[in-house]
């Protein structure tokens, strides 16, 4: 029997609770592991390597990594050892591959390379048999099972929920999480839940069904969010979504804003939320029509809300009204998320 269009999305994102109640109990183990491991090892730097949503993931993994561990961390250019075949000197490094599939050639590439310059490097796959898993020196499973869907949704939060567990693993030293954070990581499950049912995103849907593009925004940990919102966006409905952090969008490109360009802004508690403000009071001199996402609405037209947590969590939370959106706009416009055209499940890139 067919399905309905956007089923497999809707089942992937009504999973995530569970799923994130699983891995607390069944990953947890294996990333204070490796986070023991990296602990004693004591890289000087991190470098990740990702494509496409995992992008977004180790973004806010190198966000955790500056913050938390105090470690310089940032992004590779895979191409620059693909394409150019660059060997730059890793030592000392943590490299880190991020992919759902672990299947991109490049990622590979980079993390085989790193490994042959000296650095440690793991990766952070759903297939722990994959190429880039078997490249690496240390490997995690995320455990996030099947995806129905073409989009990414349960695996990007899975990650997520990886990379945090890792990182602070690490920043205790021995590996294990200390009792206070576990705790607040045992509440994840039920506040994601109540993510999901207390989000309206139909209402939006079929304001925005018309609309030509749209902005996404945040800061700091919240970046990563806007960035995963405006791929969803783009790749189940195909509408163009500019993605830019808060601080990036007062340089040049507020200049779009207006009343017919929706605006997702992502604005939670902590130091990047406060600094959100002053990009909200611009957008509402613009008159742009904004929609505000996190555990503070300040002064959005519309609000999609989430539960009050630490900073560093409320990225498990606000994606998922946000991958609500995304399918509701493609269901309202007429298309099929499950299966966009043009895509498959695994991007094989060099």
């Amino acid at each position: 029997m067919v399905e309905r269009p956007g089923a497999g999305m809707a089942a992937d994102i009504a999973e995530q609770p569970d799923v994130y109640a699983r891995m607390l109990d069944t990953v947890a183990g294996p990333v204070a592991a490796v986070a023991a491991e990296i602990a004693r090892r004591r890289p000087r730097h991190i470098v990740f390597t990702a494509r496409g949503t995992s992008d977004h993931a180790a973004l806010y993994g190198a966000y955790l990594a500056e913050i938390r561990l105090g470690l310089p961390a940032g992004l590779a250019s895979p191409s620059a050892v693909t394409v150019y075949g660059a060997r730059p000197d890793l030592r000392d490094s943590l490299v880190i591959g991020v992919s759902q599939s672990g299947g991109s050639p490049d990622l590979r590439e980079v993390v085989r390379v790193a490994r042959e310059q000296g650095a440690l490097t793991l990766a952070v796959t759903n297939a722990p048999d994959s190429p880039l898993a078997e490249a690496a020196e240390l490997s995690l499973d995320i455990g996030a099972g099947h995806e129905r869907a073409v989009a990414a949704t349960k695996t990007y939060t899975a990650e997520l929920l990886a990379l945090l567990m890792l990182v602070e693993g690490v920043r205790a030293g021995a590996g294990a999480l200390p009792a206070d954070e576990r705790a607040a990581l045992d509440a994840l499950p039920g506040l994601a839940a109540e993510a999901l049912a207390g989000s309206a995103p139909e209402e939006l849907a079929a304001r925005y069904r018309f609309a030509g593009r749209l902005i996404t925004t945040g800061r700091g940990y919240a970046y990563p969010t806007a960035r995963e919102a405006a791929l969803k966006l783009m790749e189940t409905s195909y509408l163009p979504a500019l993605a830019f952090s808060g601080a990036d969008l007062l340089h040049g490109p507020l200049a779009m804003a207006d009343p017919d360009v929706p605006v997702l802004a992502v604005v939670g508690g902590g130091p990047a939320g406060e600094s959100m403000r002053d990009v909200l009071a611009r957008l509402a001199d613009r008159r742009a029509d904004v929609v505000t996402i996190g555990s503070q609405s300040a002064g959005g037209v519309h609000h999609l809300a989430t539960a009050p947590v630490d900073e560093r969590y409320a990225p498990l939370l606000d994606i998922l009204p946000l991958q609500r959106l995304a399918l509701s706009l493609a269901l309202a416009r007429g298309e099929n998320p499950d299966s966009p055209r043009g895509l498959k499940k695994v991007t094989a890139t060099r």
